[in-house]
């Protein structure tokens, strides 16, 4: 699992989101920060206490063409 910070323009003040390995979001902060730095410290803080194993399947980086070969 991952702790990842992110804003938006509507909204510049950051916020923490903990994904899994298959980019799934397990569960985002409902509290915003001042600073990056700030929110990850807390989303990391809050990984730690759900004491969750990742048992999610990585997307495949790699897709194959073959099926658009045949035209």
């Amino acid at each position: 699992m991952q702790v990842v910070a992110f804003s938006t323009p509507v909204h510049p003040e950051w916020r923490w989101r903990i994904v899994n390995y298959a980019g799934e979001v397990v569960e985002e902060s409902g509290r915003t920060f001042r600073t990056i730095a700030g929110a990850v410290a807390e989303g990391t803080a809050r990984l730690g206490q759900l004491n969750v194993v990742d048992r999610s399947v990585p997307p495949r980086a790699y897709r194959s063409t073959s099926h658009l070969r045949g035209r």
